[in-house]
């Protein structure tokens, strides 16, 4: 199936979503923010994919939102515009569905059964940081930066960075960045931790990455799944919660199979084979 905004390949259990419009900075425009979802869904639902590497194209990985969605007067006034009779709190409640629409779409790399990484080249602003944020790792390239830009522009960044990137690097910085809008560089975004690794370029990286992400495509899908599943768990409850949480994942998702094929490649000297994930299927 052919996208406006994406680009996608899957080989080797890697799957490789792309963003294609290097001309204009890869900005989201209406098309992106129904099609990355629905994207990572049909990944993480078909199952044949053990990871995820999202990158992108040109001088830029994202510009954040296109700026003609926000000079769309029914995009912000949640179709009150124009003379519309639409009652105000009404108007209003539509601007919360969209905000969580778009949230949604950046939820959907969170969800995803097997490890999202983010592969960073040029600019990371505005709502490109939401959308990094919600990945499992994210590399960079040494001329890459991230701006909070929705500060500059008179808003509050809401799809998902204030919620996600306190727990990445420390509050107060993220705090700062979010205040003043300032750019974070590459070497500032490792130093906090916020990316694994910076690579000399955007070729280099994208191999480093996909040799990261075929690692992770040798180990068993189910026993990747559960780890990410109870460390996103745990970042948002107490130790004791996601003690609990493992117990119960554990008692039903644990089976011998993979282990015992874990050992029986070890002995013999060859990788091991796992099962793909089950397909997941959203309709009856």
């Amino acid at each position: 199936m052919g996208y406006t905004c994406f680009d996608v390949t899957e080989t080797d259990h890697i799957a490789h979503v792309s963003m294609n419009r290097p001309d204009a900075f890869n900005s989201m425009i209406p098309e992106f923010w129904s099609e990355l979802p629905e994207i990572i869904n049909e990944i993480s639902d078909k199952g044949t994919a053990r990871a995820i590497i999202l990158s992108s194209t040109g001088k830029h990985f994202c510009a954040g939102m296109d700026i003609s969605v926000f000079t769309s007067g029914d995009t912000l006034s949640g179709g009150a515009s124009g003379g519309s009779s639409v009652e105000v709190g009404r108007a209003r409640s539509q601007v919360r569905m969209l905000a969580l629409h778009l949230q949604e779409s950046f939820t959907a790399l969170e969800r995803a059964r097997m490890p999202v990484l983010a592969a960073i080249q040029g600019g990371c602003i505005g709502g490109a940081i939401d959308m990094v944020t919600a990945a499992d790792m994210r590399y960079a390239t040494a001329d890459s930066f991230f701006c909070i830009q929705e500060i500059n522009i008179g808003m509050t960044a809401d799809v998902g960075t204030l919620q996600r990137l306190p727990k990445l690097i420390p509050e107060g910085v993220a705090r700062e960045y979010a205040y003043t809008g300032d750019r974070m560089p590459a070497d500032r975004a490792y130093e906090l931790g916020l990316v694994n690794r910076v690579y000399d370029d955007h070729a280099s990286m994208l191999e480093g990455v996909h040799e990261i992400a075929a690692r992770i495509a040798t180990k068993s899908p189910l026993a990747i799944w559960g780890s990410k599943q109870s460390i996103t768990y745990g970042r948002d409850h107490t130790v004791q919660d996601g003690l609990e949480y493992i117990a119960t994942w554990q008692t039903g998702m644990f089976q011998p199979t993979d282990m015992l094929e874990s050992f029986a490649a070890q002995g013999e000297k060859r990788d091991p084979e796992f099962s793909d994930l089950p397909e997941v299927k959203r309709h009856l």
